[in-house]
C-alpha cells in the first residue's frame, strides 16, 4: 500500500505470517499545523480532550475524573462516557482524579449532578480524541478519514487488514487541530458499548485490595496529627485554657489556639484549642485532659424542642406567598370537607461512615491539602480567601470519601488543617471523631408544615394550602437570613404537581442557630414527607384507595408552568426546556411502582403497603413499602419496590445500587434520625445517642424498575430519599391505623413503635 512502512515477518507457524504494527515516527509526517483548541467552551465547560484523556505508548488510557469518589461511582461513570465516544478498550482504561482547578469547571460533587453536568462534554472530548486519532491514521496511511475507522483502542482501513493501536497513533494525534464542536460526531445510543451498560465498578476492586486513598489513609513524612476541642456553641469562644494536663500526656507536643468563629459562619474553622501529638489516639487523651472556660456566644439559648413549637405557631399563621392558582381560601370555605394536618422533621446530621480529616503541609507561603472533599476547587477557593493567600499557591488533592451525604462540602476541617500546619511549621492530619462530627458538623434543617385542603362532595380535591417554615441554607452565609430561598422551596413544596382549581405555597421564616447545611436530597425530605403522607390522608378522609387518589391529585399528562403561578423555580439549575415537569413521568413511576409490589393484594395482619412519588433533581421516583407492625410495636420492613425514570441512565448496576442506599438512608432518617439543642449545643454524641439502620433492620426484599427512557440523563445520588418517609409512614397507617406526622418514628433510644389506641384519621 502507498505510504506505509509496513512489512510482514514470516512465522513458521504452519506457513502462516502474521501483521506487525509499525512504530509510527511523528517527525517523519506532513502533519498540519494545530490552532488553539476551540472545544473550551462547549456545552457543560471545556472539553478539550487533553485535559481528560491522555494515551500512552502501550496503549494505556488514562481518563481524568475531576468529580469526587464518595461510593457513588462517579470513577466509573465519567470513564464509562468518556471511552463510549473515544472507542476504547475498557481492558486499558485507568481513572485518574483531578486536583481543585477552575480548568475543569465545576468540581461540586454535590446535588446529583455529575452526569447531567458533564455527559455532553465529556462525550465531546472522547469523540473529538477518537476522530483526531483516525485522522492521525489517515495521514500515516495517506487516504481519506472517511476510509478509516476505529473501535476498541485501534484504528483500521477499509482497503485492507492493517490496524494502528490509539497508543502508536497518539503522539501524532497531540499535533493535530482539535475539530469543532460542529464537526464531531457523537455515536448514536443505539451503537454506545459501555454508556447504559453494567459496567463493574473500577473503584471496588481497589478498595477490597486495600489500594484505595481515603483521607484518613494520607502519610506525609514528618507529618503530626490533630484533633480540636471546639466550642460547644456555634459562635462560641474560647476563655482561659489551663493545658498543663494535656501537655503531660505521653506523645502530645503542644497545644494551638484557633481563632475564634465570627458571623457569618460559612466554611469556616469553629475555633477553639487544638492538641497536637505524634499520633492521634495521643492528641486525643491529651484533648481529654484540657480544661477550657467556654464563653457563651449568641446562639446559647437555643433549644430545638421550643423552637419546633415557635415553628408551629407560625406554620399556623399566614406567611408569604410563593405560588398561587386560584382563590384557596374561598374553596376551603365552600368545601363539603375539610383536612389539616402538622409536619414536622428535626435536625439530622449526614454521619458519613468516614468522619472529616485533612492534612496540610506547608513550604513557604505555598499551601497542599489532601482531604476527602466534594468539591477541592471550593475547598482551593475557601483557603484563599480565609487564610489571605494567593490561590495560585494552593493545591487540593482530593482523596477518595467514605461517604459524605453533603457533609464534606463544606471545608472547614481543611481550614483547620492548614492553620495549626502553619503554627506548628510541620505537616499536619486533623481527624474528627464521630462525636466531632456529630456535635459540630452543619446540620439539616429543621422543619414545620401545615397543610390544608378542601374537598367536594364526591371527595375530589378542590383546594390546596402548604405552609412551610424551616431555617434557610443561606443562614449559613449570610447572617439573619430567615427567608427560605427559592431553591429550597422549589423541592417539593412549589413545584408540587397537583391538579385542583385552587392551589397556594406559602412560606415563614426561621432563624438559624446551627450551621445549617446540605444533606443527602437537601429540602425535599421534609417537603415530600409533608405532601406525601397528605395525599395519604386525604385518600383516607375520601374513602379511596390511595394509589389511585394519588394518581387523581397528579392528574392528566401534562407540563407544569410554575411561572405563571408566580413561583420563581430554579429547577435544579437546569434548563426548564431540556428538564421540564411531566405528569406523565410521575404517573407512570406510581403505575410501575405499585404493579411491581403487586399493589392491592390481601396482606397479613398487621402488615401494610404505602406509596409516596416525588421529583427531585429531575428524577421522578416512586417508592412502595411493606411494614410488618407486631402487636407490641415491633417493625420490620418486609420489602420495598421503586421505580425510577431518570433519563438516560449511565450505569444501570450502580443506579440500582444508588436507589437503595438512598431509600435506605430515608428509612433510617425516618425511624431514627433526630438532632436536638439545648443551650445552644448539640445533645448527641456518638451512635448510642444518633441512630442508623442496621444491617439486620433493613428492607427484606428490594425490587428497583429503571425506566428505560432516552431524555436527558437526570441525577441518582438523591432521588430516592424523599419518597422513603411518607412511604414508610403511609404504609404503617395501613397496617396500624396510626397516622405519624413527627418524626423521627422511633427514635434513637427506642426499639418499639409507640402505638396508641388504634386511630381512624
Amino acid at each position: 500500500m502507498a505510504g506505509s512502512s509496513l512489512f510482514v515477518v514470516g512465522v513458521a507457524l504452519a506457513g502462516c505470517s502474521r501483521y506487525v504494527e509499525p512504530k509510527i515516527d511523528p517527525d517523519s509526517l506532513d502533519i498540519p499545523k494545530a490552532g488553539p483548541s476551540p472545544l473550551t467552551e462547549v456545552k457543560g465547560g471545556n472539553a478539550t480532550p487533553a485535559l481528560w484523556i491522555s494515551i500512552k505508548e502501550d496503549g494505556a488510557i488514562k481518563i481524568t475524573c475531576h468529580r469526587s469518589e464518595m461510593g457513588q461511582q462517579v470513577w466509573t461513570s465519567m470513564a464509562q462516557i468518556v471511552a463510549d465516544e473515544l472507542d476504547a478498550d475498557w481492558e486499558n482504561v485507568e481513572i485518574v482524579q483531578a486536583v481543585g482547578h477552575e480548568r475543569y469547571g465545576d468540581q461540586n460533587t454535590d446535588g446529583s449532578r455529575s452526569v447531567r453536568y458533564n455527559f455532553h462534554r465529556l462525550r465531546v472530548a472522547g469523540a473529538a480524541m477518537k476522530q483526531m486519532l483516525v485522522e492521525a491514521a489517515a495521514i500515516y496511511w495517506k487516504m481519506d478519514p472517511s476510509e478509516c475507522e476505529a473501535t476498541l483502542g485501534k484504528v483500521s482501513n477499509n482497503q485492507n487488514s492493517d490496524t494502528l493501536s490509539y497508543g502508536n497513533l497518539a503522539k501524532v494525534a497531540a499535533k493535530l487541530q482539535v475539530p469543532e464542536e460542529a464537526k464531531v460526531s457523537l455515536k448514536d445510543p443505539k451503537d454506545w458499548r459501555y454508556i447504559n451498560k453494567d459496567i463493574a465498578s473500577l473503584t471496588v476492586p481497589k478498595i477490597t485490595r486495600g489500594e484505595s486513598t481515603y483521607g484518613i489513609d494520607v502519610d506525609i513524612p514528618n507529618m503530626v496529627y490533630a484533633v480540636v476541642s471546639r466550642p460547644p456553641q456555634v459562635f462560641g469562644k474560647t476563655g482561659a485554657v489551663r493545658d498543663a494536663k494535656a501537655l503531660a500526656v505521653p506523645g502530645v507536643i503542644r497545644t494551638v489556639k484557633l481563632p475564634d468563629a465570627t458571623p457569618p459562619a460559612l466554611f469556616k474553622a469553629l475555633g477553639g484549642v487544638a492538641v497536637v501529638a505524634s499520633d492521634t489516639w495521643a492528641a486525643i487523651q491529651g484533648r481529654n485532659a484540657l480544661e477550657i472556660d467556654w464563653i457563651d456566644g449568641p446562639n446559647a439559648s437555643y433549644d430545638s424542642e421550643a423552637f419546633g413549637e415557635e415553628m408551629i405557631q407560625t406554620a399556623k399563621q399566614s406567611g408569604t406567598i410563593r405560588r398561587k392558582r386560584g382563590d384557596v381560601s374561598t374553596g376551603l370555605s365552600n368545601a363539603s370537607k375539610r383536612v389539616e394536618a402538622e409536619y414536622y422533621t428535626p435536625h439530622l446530621t449526614q454521619s458519613p461512615m468516614e468522619p472529616p480529616v485533612a492534612t496540610a503541609r506547608w513550604d513557604g507561603d505555598k499551601l497542599e491539602c489532601w482531604a476527602c472533599v466534594q468539591d477541592p476547587q471550593a475547598t482551593r477557593q475557601t483557603l484563599s480567601d480565609l487564610l489571605a493567600i494567593d490561590k495560585e499557591n494552593i493545591t487540593v488533592n482530593a482523596t477518595w470519601l467514605g461517604g459524605a451525604f453533603g457533609r464534606k462540602s463544606k471545608p472547614d476541617f481543611v481550614v483547620e488543617a492548614a492553620i495549626i500546619a502553619k503554627e506548628v511549621g510541620r505537616p499536619v492530619k486533623v481527624t474528627w471523631t464521630r462525636e466531632d462530627e456529630v456535635r459540630h458538623g452543619y446540620y439539616h434543617s429543621v422543619s414545620a408544615q401545615r397543610l390544608e385542603a378542601g374537598l367536594d362532595a364526591d371527595g375530589k380535591a378542590n383546594s390546596y394550602l402548604h405552609r412551610t417554615v424551616f431555617p434557610p441554607i443561606a443562614s449559613t452565609f449570610s447572617p439573619g437570613m430567615d427567608i427560605p430561598t427559592d431553591g429550597e422551596m422549589g423541592m417539593g413544596a412549589t413545584d408540587v404537581p397537583f391538579n385542583m382549581p385552587n392551589l397556594q405555597v406559602e412560606s415563614g421564616n426561621a432563624k438559624g442557630h446551627l450551621r445549617i447545611g446540605w444533606l443527602r436530597s437537601v429540602a425535599n425530605i421534609y417537603h415530600a414527607f409533608a405532601v406525601q403522607s397528605f395525599a395519604a390522608e386525604l385518600a383516607h378522609a375520601a374513602g379511596r384507595d390511595q394509589k389511585d387518589y394519588l394518581l387523581e391529585l397528579i392528574g392528566g399528562a401534562r407540563t407544569l408552568d410554575l411561572g405563571s403561578e408566580g413561583a420563581t423555580y430554579p429547577n435544579y439549575d437546569a434548563s426548564i426546556e431540556e428538564y421540564p415537569i411531566e405528569t406523565a413521568r410521575l404517573s407512570n413511576v406510581v403505575n410501575i411502582a405499585a404493579d411491581i409490589a403487586k399493589w392491592g393484594r390481601s396482606m397479613p395482619e398487621g402488615h401494610g403497603l404505602g406509596i409516596a412519588v416525588h421529583r427531585s433533581f429531575l428524577s421522578y421516583i416512586a417508592t412502595v413499602v411493606e411494614v410488618a407492625v407486631s402487636p407490641e410495636g415491633a417493625l420490620t420492613i418486609p420489602g420495598v419496590w421503586l421505580a425510577v425514570d431518570a433519563g438516560t441512565v449511565i450505569n444501570p448496576r450502580h443506579t440500582q445500587a444508588q436507589m437503595e442506599g438512598g431509600t435506605i438512608y430515608g428509612l433510617s432518617n425516618a425511624l431514627f434520625g433526630e438532632i436536638t439543642a439545648k443551650n445552644g449545643a448539640v445533645v448527641q454524641d456518638n451512635f448510642p445517642s444518633w441512630r442508623v439502620l442496621r444491617m439486620g433492620e433493613a428492607p427484606r426484599a428490594f425490587n428497583v424498575q429503571i425506566v428505560k427512557a432516552n431524555s436527558a440523563p437526570a441525577g441518582v445520588g438523591e432521588p430516592a430519599t424523599p419518597p422513603a418517609a411518607p412511604a414508610l409512614t403511609n404504609a404503617i397507617f395501613n397496617a396500624t391505623g396510626h397516622r405519624i406526622r413527627k418524626l423521627p418514628i422511633i427514635g434513637a433510644s427506642g426499639s418499639k413503635l409507640s402505638l396508641p389506641t388504634k386511630q381512624t384519621s
